[in-house]
């Protein structure tokens, strides 16, 4: 077998050698045979030797080479395949870094700026474009509207291979994606984005269109930010995801599937696998520039911008793919690209007009919200990857809850239902309110806290509501951090509505521990037929006992100040609690600084 390696190896090496004479002619004819034989070989290959680097790097030099001067396309073609071949190996990307490499790619890619183009590469090669992967710079200039008109690339796959050829870069080479920002591609790509509605291009042109975009954005914050503000990257992307699902408008903030106006959601075909791809693609790049939206004001023209993408993120939300997996996949990003959303703008998702079939409640059309907590759900069962799957969905509907009336209460009719089991702990049971109340013990603390928060607003951040739903050994975790374990409300801006009371709760709700949140039968009294000075010494004992442990640094007794949060005990502050249970310590000088139980 290693005899049989070794030939085979070697017979590559004779392979490469041979195909490196035939390049080194510089006849078009031997270079294109010698090159198709080579492609063809190593189509499916994404591991190389490491004996043969040199020779790889300098077939990648004779290929550009080539590339530089006047090509019959399918020799455009082979030497493109060849590039997009070995930009594979992140180990031998040498010949292809350079902004005069670069720049060439970009022209047969068909997406270069004027005035970025190196001396040696300055001019238009008729028929070329750009690789995948490029990236955008600081350097002023304009689009070559030639380099990426259909008529003078119209041969869509050499496009095709420059643009992954340019992506491969991108992905394995740092270096790369400074000269990708040095040529500014971003705004080359970005002007044949804005042809979404010229049939001209095919899919795959579209496809890694959005790739080298998506790693742009992705690699680079610069890039990020001049696709987002100068290039008006949220109008852009969002007429291309119009674009790709096929979008009518029929009222404002409303839309539909062109030529299926009036289909329910229900009823609506499943995107095709192309759209799906597009969609995605689009929706991952949105992300990455709306990534400090919520964090940041917006003015008019932005909010505006951003309301008409909510819309359309409503119809993704509402709409299937080809397969549930792919659906799930589709809705995640959707979810995701929602969650970056400023939040006065998510009142597009209830925007729709109640039609027959739709989640009607309080007279506003329900289904997104509907969609949002089923797929919640769907996430938090499955379990797998909670912090990941679970949180953006959650969030989404925390922040929507926060602040929008209907949307709240319609939630809460969903998740608090009006209690009657009161025999139950509220973590048991298969409710989502059983499953939301699990996940406030959960060992990652994200998870922990998101859903505590959720069931908080739910509440409208009423501390005795929300022990009732929860229990306060639950409940502890979130009202320690917020100083409310003395009870009260944290302040937010909540309607007045009567927390509806079952008859089941009314009757039990005397003999509920607060606690554990349920029923419980009386338990003995451990200290009846006590004298005072006998539970006095069991007093004593318990605070020795936790002095010992204290000293040992085993635990911190802690103990609730004025203000509703937590603070250290010491040992002088347990001796007084022993011989006055009422004792509250002083408070410290710093005690906004003490840490939190």
């Amino acid at each position: 077998m290693q005899e049989e390696a070794a030939e085979s190896s070697m017979t590559m090496k004779m392979d490469l050698n041979a195909i490196l004479e035939q390049m080194e002619t510089g006849e078009q004819d031997s270079a294109l045979a010698a090159l198709q034989t080579y492609n063809k070989e190593m189509n499916q290959c994404f591991t190389f030797s490491k004996e043969e680097e040199q020779d790889r790097e300098h077939l990648g030099e004779l290929v550009l080479r080539f590339l530089n001067r006047e090509l019959q396309p399918s020799c455009q073609l082979a030497c493109l395949e060849t590039v997009r071949i070995l930009s594979r190996d992140k180990d031998c990307l040498t010949p292809f870094i350079s902004h005069s490499a670069m720049s060439t790619l970009s022209h047969y890619a068909g997406i270069a700026v004027a005035g970025t183009a190196t001396t040696a590469h300055s001019h238009t090669v008729e028929g070329q474009v750009e690789d995948e992967g490029g990236e955008a710079a600081d350097i002023s200039g304009e689009v070559v509207k030639e380099a990426s008109h259909p008529s003078e690339n119209a041969d869509q796959e050499v496009i095709v291979e420059g643009l992954k050829s340019i992506c491969n870069i991108l992905l394995h080479n740092e270096r790369g994606q400074v000269v990708a920002a040095d040529l500014q591609l971003i705004k080359g790509v970005a002007e044949r984005l804005k042809q979404c509605h010229d049939p001209t291009w095919n899919h795959e042109v579209r496809f890694f269109d959005l790739r080298l975009t998506f790693l742009l954005t992705a690699l680079r914050v610069d890039t990020r930010a001049q696709l987002a503000q100068e290039l008006h990257g949220i109008s852009l992307l969002g007429n291309q995801l119009d674009a790709t699902l096929g979008l009518c408008w029929p009222d404002t903030l409303e839309t539909a599937r062109a030529g299926l106006e009036g289909v329910p959601p229900e009823e609506l075909p499943p995107l095709s696998r192309q759209q799906t791809e597009l969609a995605m693609e689009i929706l991952k790049i949105l992300f990455n520039i709306t990534f400090d939206t919520t964090r940041r004001k917006v003015d008019e023209e932005e909010a505006a911008d951003y309301r008409h993408l909510g819309a359309i993120l409503r119809h993704c939300l509402m709409s299937h793919a080809d397969g549930e997996e792919r659906t799930d996949e589709f809705h995640s990003h959707t979810v995701n690209l929602l969650s970056n959303l400023p939040l006065p703008c998510l009142d597009v998702l209830l925007m729709p007009k109640v039609q027959q079939g739709s989640i009607e409640y309080m007279g506003v059309n329900m289904d997104a919200v509907n969609m949002l907590l089923e797929f919640m759900e769907k996430k938090l069962d499955r379990g797998h990857k909670l912090k990941e799957t679970l949180l953006p969905s959650l969030n989404l509907l925390t922040e929507s809850a926060r602040i929008h009336r209907e949307t709240r209460k319609f939630l809460r009719s969903k998740v608090l239902p009006p209690l009657r089991d009161v025999k139950n702990r509220p973590e048991v049971g298969n409710a989502l309110r059983n499953k939301l109340v699990r996940l406030m013990t959960h060992i990652d603390t994200d998870v922990k806290d998101c859903a505590a928060e959720f069931l908080f607003v739910l509440c409208k951040e009423s501390v005795p509501r929300f022990i009732k739903y929860t229990g306060y050994g639950n409940a502890a975790g979130l009202l320690a951090a917020r100083g409310l374990l003395r009870g009260g409300r944290d302040p937010g801006i909540y309607s007045e509505d009567e927390d509806s009371e079952t008859e089941e709760y009314r009757e039990a709700k005397a003999h509920i521990n607060p606690i554990t949140g349920v029923v419980e039968e009386e338990q003995p009294n451990p200290m009846e037929g006590m004298t005072e000075e006998q539970k006095e010494i069991e007093a004593m004992k318990l605070v020795n006992m936790f002095d010992k442990l204290s000293r040992n640094n085993v635990i911190q007794p802690m103990q609730l100040s004025m203000d509703g949060k937590m603070r250290e005990m010491t040992p002088k502050d347990l001796h007084k609690l022993a011989h006055n249970p009422l004792f509250q310590p002083e408070e410290p000088a710093n005690s906004d600084s003490e840490n939190e139980a």
